[in-house]
């Protein structure tokens, strides 16, 4: 069978180069088309992998609730923190709630002055981010209101310009002084920022008693226990508050995994409208090739007469215009795979990488896939008729073509 076909292809190769020209800007709108789909598939990918990937460092049991912004008064829907702190009463889901946001401080180590922020946290962090010295907050720091703090990296840079291992010196936040019992590393190098916390965190106990004490909160965050239930917490949590409220005041939560899930869902959109877009340039290639292939059948007529007279069959002679139209739809898929991987890989590389500091995974397998259907595709749909066409022609008429 391969010695049947071999010469078929060795012929249409021969009267591709022949026709150079005409055979680049043939395939050139299919280049462009497949080019631009992949690129835009990896990018639809990218985008949504980068935005993940900054959300990754917060914990799936965690989630926000803050006031409605687009409601009447604000502040009229501020809480206070013994309100918040009854839900781990109310709700069995919920293992901790805490204030969200902090305070702002002017904190001393050794000779080192820096204003920073002091937020509260608990022994479950809300954000995972590797320590690089010490440990965590501990249960037992958040029963006892216990005088320590973990250094954000902002902080420790701040606060230790030197560096080295500051686990066991103090921290002075105005008059009150606590002992450093760890530091996190640095965040996911990227412009955006992924530091969800302050810059020292404090037992969330600590906080409430020496400097939030009866103000009003704008944002409390919460961990619970089974984060597949957090949507139906979610929804006991704001019931809640509004009931505080009388109904009057409107509420907004947020976490990781429903907002990665509605970016997903977003870019997936945007990406497939755009896609269908782009592969209208496919079906003008695809159309420009179906031409082409109409040409070189009528411009090969009297040669198809002859080889009919000497015994090609019409099967031989579909197959080979037929092959002639795989190759140049191979050939154009085949460098707009190259080169649509080439540009979304390089984007995401220079461009996503450095904004969120996240690689985000590239789709080889679904850009391969893309790239061998369209080529199937055209060579089918528009490969097909010039063929068909070649193949029908009489013999006799052709030999008399001129």
């Amino acid at each position: 069978m391969l010695t049947q076909i071999g010469p078929f292809f060795s012929e249409a190769f021969a009267v591709l180069l022949g026709n150079k020209t005409r055979s680049l800007l043939t395939v050139l709108g299919l280049i462009i088309g497949v080019a631009a789909v992949i690129s835009i598939q990896i990018l639809g990918k990218g985008m949504s992998g980068a935005v993940t990937g900054v959300l990754g460092t917060l914990n799936d049991r965690s989630f926000f609730v803050f006031p409605n912004s687009r409601q009447a008064d604000v502040f009229k829907a501020a809480i206070k923190y013994t309100d918040i702190a009854k839900t781990t009463s109310l709700f069995p889901n919920i293992v901790a709630a805490l204030p969200a946001g902090g305070v702002q401080r002017l904190m001393t180590a050794g000779h080192h002055h820096a204003r920073l922020s002091l937020t509260s946290e608990s022994d479950i962090a809300f954000a995972t981010v590797p320590l690089i010295y010490g440990r965590n907050l501990s249960a037992d720091d958040i029963g006892r209101s216990a005088h320590v703090c973990v250094l954000a990296n902002n902080g420790y840079k701040r606060l230790f310009p030197d560096g080295g291992d500051p686990v066991g010196t103090s921290v002075r936040v105005s008059e009150r002084r606590f002992i450093v019992i760890g530091v996190q590393g640095a965040p996911t190098a990227g412009i955006v920022p992924t530091n969800f916390g302050g810059d020292v965190l404090i037992p969330y106990t600590t906080f409430v008693a020496e400097f939030l004490r009866t103000r009003p909160l704008f944002a409390a965050k919460f961990l619970v226990r089974d984060p597949s239930e957090i949507g139906a917490t979610e929804v006991a949590v704001i019931k809640y508050l509004k009931s505080i409220k009388n109904g009057r005041s409107e509420y907004q939560t947020f976490d990781r995994r429903s907002f990665s899930s509605s970016i997903d869902g977003i870019f997936t959109a945007l990406t497939l409208v755009v896609s269908l877009i782009g592969a209208v340039s496919l079906v003008v290639a695809g159309i420009g090739i179906m031409n082409i292939m109409l040409v070189s059948v009528t411009e090969r007529t009297r040669e198809i007469g002859v080889r009919k007279a000497i015994g090609a069959t019409s099967g031989q002679v579909l197959a080979q215009f037929f092959i002639e139209a795989l190759l140049l739809s191979g050939v154009g898929c085949g460098i707009g795979l190259v080169l649509g991987l080439a540009i979304g890989a390089a984007v995401d590389r220079f461009a996503l990488v450095a904004i969120s500091g996240v690689v985000p995974e590239i789709p080889w397998v679904q850009s391969v896939v893309i790239a061998v259907g369209f080529a199937t595709i055209v060579t089918l749909v528009f490969g097909t008729y010039p063929a068909y066409r070649a193949a029908r022609l009489d013999p006799i008429e052709a030999l008399r073509y001129e």
